[in-house]
């Protein structure tokens, strides 16, 4: 009669895994690991490693290190190398993430198109990227544009209104007819019906200008975008008048840290430390009424050493004090563009990688899937607002002066 064990061997196991150091861990999963690409590439020779098989097709040449992350830490693998074509596991290529294989794909194109400098040639050996075929590149940019355009194009009415709109844009520089050139990325973040903030679009127009902005909220409004009562920008050219153009209700909040760098530019070296500070007395005040009555009292002490700094600041005082007609306790968040700093910073950190795009496709694939990440990570997140601020927030009428000049339509197409 068969004894029946006293241990219990699968149960041992884990306790032990479970009181294991995490390079005990680490170390099993890379052996693992290691252990099965190593089984894939025999396969792919039609014999294992080592043998002699005239059923042979293919021969190992060494190994190329390569980093995979994982929840137990960073692994560091060795992927075999073929003397003909090429062996990578398609499976620790899904792992990355959308954005991470997004800048994977764009590198890869520049490699493949000869783009590549000495840095990018640095760069595509870390990421292994010599692996890649064209077909490979190919195929992990065909599913990725497909995420990302419908990302891009997906409806707005459902998660609306969108009281708040905050609209920036990104330089970055493409191959186009054998030169480098500049392109402006548009982006548009807004705060949806549950509080939560959302990437609304990104748009790639040749210039900055009047003609870009209108196309771009042509098309968000085309998506169902609507209930905005504030978009807060830079001076960008032609913004002001693309909002008024199509987002009926709307008004303008101009970035208060952009200002303050735009009305430096016209103040003396030597007397902006005490403009900085008046400027930054405006925004300490305790409601809508002081800020008002302080702006007056600042444009007048201006005025006189400094008359055209005082001219400049007056110039901009329904730009810049729009936030002012909202809930106080929602200033901060309104009164500048700050809060989209991160983003940018976020998406310059992929960009720059990449330094020059081979194609204006690789730009919305990069960006777009930066952004598309960036989205899931606020709707899983808290409130950026609450809903009962936002529902007193609907109810303030903050309109910027209405476009109905056919001259002026014409100028901002042109």
């Amino acid at each position: 009669m068969t004894v029946k064990p006293s241990i219990d061997s699968v149960r041992l196991l884990e306790e032990q895994l479970a009181q294991a150091s995490p390079d005990l861990l680490r170390e099993l999963l890379a052996t693992f690991i290691n252990t099965l690409m190593s089984a894939e590439a025999d396969a792919v020779c039609g014999a294992a490693y080592g043998a002699m098989s005239p059923e042979r097709t293919n021969r190992r040449n060494g190994y190329r290190p390569r980093e995979f992350d994982t929840r137990a830490g960073t692994l560091e693998l060795a992927i075999p190398k073929l003397r003909a074509e090429t062996y990578f596991p398609e499976w620790l290529l899904e792992r990355r993430k959308r954005a991470e294989r997004a800048l994977t794909s764009v590198v890869a194109t520049c490699y493949l198109l000869g783009v590549s400098t000495r840095r990018m040639d640095k760069l595509v050996q870390s990421l292994g990227i010599t692996t890649l075929s064209k077909s490979q590149v190919s195929e992990m940019a065909k599913e990725l544009d497909g995420h990302v355009e419908e990302f891009r194009t997906r409806r707005l009415d459902d998660a609306g209104p969108f009281t708040f709109v905050a609209a920036d844009a990104l330089v970055l520089k493409v191959r186009e007819g054998g030169r480098v050139v500049g392109v402006h990325a548009l982006v548009a973040t807004g705060i949806n019906a549950d509080g939560h903030r959302e990437i609304l679009g990104v748009h790639l127009t040749t210039s900055e200008d009047g003609a870009g902005w209108l196309a771009f909220f042509r098309d968000l409004v085309a998506r169902g975008l609507g209930g905005v009562r504030l978009v807060i920008s830079d001076a960008h050219a032609g913004l002001v008048a693309a909002i008024t153009a199509t987002l009926a209700g709307a008004g303008w909040q101009r970035c208060r840290t952009h200002y303050a760098a735009n009305l430096m530019s016209v103040t003396p070296k030597s007397s902006w430390p005490w403009v900085k500070a008046l400027l930054h007395s405006i925004y300490d005040q305790p409601d809508a009424e002081a800020v008002h009555a302080q702006f007056d009292r600042v444009v007048d002490a201006l005025t006189a050493k400094l008359p055209a700094v005082a001219e400049h600041l007056e110039t901009a005082r329904a730009d810049i004090l729009a936030f002012t007609a909202f809930p106080k306790e929602i200033w901060r968040q309104i009164w500048s563009n700050n809060p989209n700093e991160r983003l940018n910073r976020e998406i310059r950190r992929r960009t720059d990688v990449v330094g020059i795009f081979p194609d204006r496709p690789s730009i919305i694939r990069l960006v777009g899937a930066v952004l598309a990440e960036q989205h899931d990570e606020w709707t899983e997140g808290r409130r950026y607002l609450g809903i009962d601020v936002l529902a007193r927030a609907q109810a303030v009428d903050n309109t910027v002066k209405e476009v109905n000049d056919e001259l002026t339509l014409q100028a901002i197409t042109a």
